[in-house]
């Protein structure tokens, strides 16, 4: 583990912005970005494009680790150069910006009001790339719908078992649970929550630390104990759909939360803006987000 980017993405004033949209998610990001469907052909294309737009964010003079703490990759982001090098080394040499990956393999089907990660029987391989590419941590989503006490249980049991197996190969998980926003039951479903990200926090060896990434909770301030316990690096915060402007309002009720935006962070941006103009509304966006954060 690289000491200067644990201190840096535990200590410093910042966010994570989340440049890991996958395969079915990509369409949509290239959508708003200004790049309808019939302007690509196939996969290879497709990512082709949106590797430019990724590519096009971490160049810009606005995106630093000035503001910016990490940038949570898609495998084949990692994979591929930015500005002439490894992404990763890109991120961390050229921005002093800590290299995340995105690790699981998408959600199964809803059971028990929860959506647990599919199977992903190579993360053993994919975590070595990680670490052969410079890659500091890791981020793996699951999602809650409804606050079933056996449900949530499974969801945050299954998070901290892959995150031990992440830990194993001296990276830090990103624990991400995500409570879907339009939940019926959304406060019941984040009590339940905390009581088993906790418990699992307690259980884990004074060596060893991970993150959580968490949906704005409706009650502010509601996770200070997690953010407070010593087996966390840091505590984030998912935008879940929420517009930029309201998922800023409510990370600002939330001291010690910071931002890992995705949608929110790159809302207004676009192919066809200049360089000029596309740099000025990144920035705005950073600065906003980065002002959040900072409550």
């Amino acid at each position: 583990m690289n000491q200067a980017q644990l201190d840096k993405v535990r200590t410093q004033d910042g966010f994570i912005a989340a440049l890991d949209q996958s395969g079915g998610s990509t369409p949509k990001a290239l959508r708003l970005y200004g790049i309808p469907e019939d302007q690509y052909s196939g996969d290879v294309e497709m990512f082709d494009k949106v590797h430019e737009m990724r590519a096009r964010i971490m160049m810009s003079p606005s995106f630093g680790g000035n503001r910016i703490l990490g940038a949570i990759l898609f495998e084949m982001t990692m994979d591929r150069e930015v500005g002439g090098k490894p992404t990763a080394h890109y991120l961390w040499e050229e921005k002093q910006v800590v290299p995340f990956l995105k690790t699981d393999k998408g959600l199964a089907e809803e059971k028990d009001g929860v959506q647990l990660m599919k199977p992903f029987p190579d993360l053993d391989d994919l975590l070595d790339r990680g670490v052969e590419k410079g890659i500091f941590g890791t981020k793996m989503r699951s999602v809650v719908k409804l606050a079933n006490a056996d449900g949530i249980k499974a969801n945050v049991d299954q998070q901290f078992e892959i995150g031990q197996q992440i830990l194993a190969k001296g990276l830090v998980p990103i624990l991400e649970p995500e409570v879907d926003i339009n939940s019926p039951e959304k406060a019941e479903a984040e009590e339940l929550l905390k009581a088993n990200l906790l418990a699992g926090l307690d259980a884990l060896g004074d060596d060893q630390k991970v993150m959580f990434k968490l949906t704005l909770p409706e009650q502010p301030g509601f996770y200070k104990e997690c953010i407070d316990h010593p087996n966390i690096v840091r505590v984030v915060a998912l935008s879940g759909g929420y517009t930029r402007e309201d998922a800023n309002a409510r990370l600002a009720q939330n001291h010690g939360m910071v931002a890992s935006f995705s949608r929110a962070l790159t809302e207004g941006l676009t192919a066809q803006q200049s360089e000029q103009e596309f740099d000025k509304l990144l920035d705005e966006s950073i600065q906003s987000i980065f002002d959040a954060s900072r409550t």
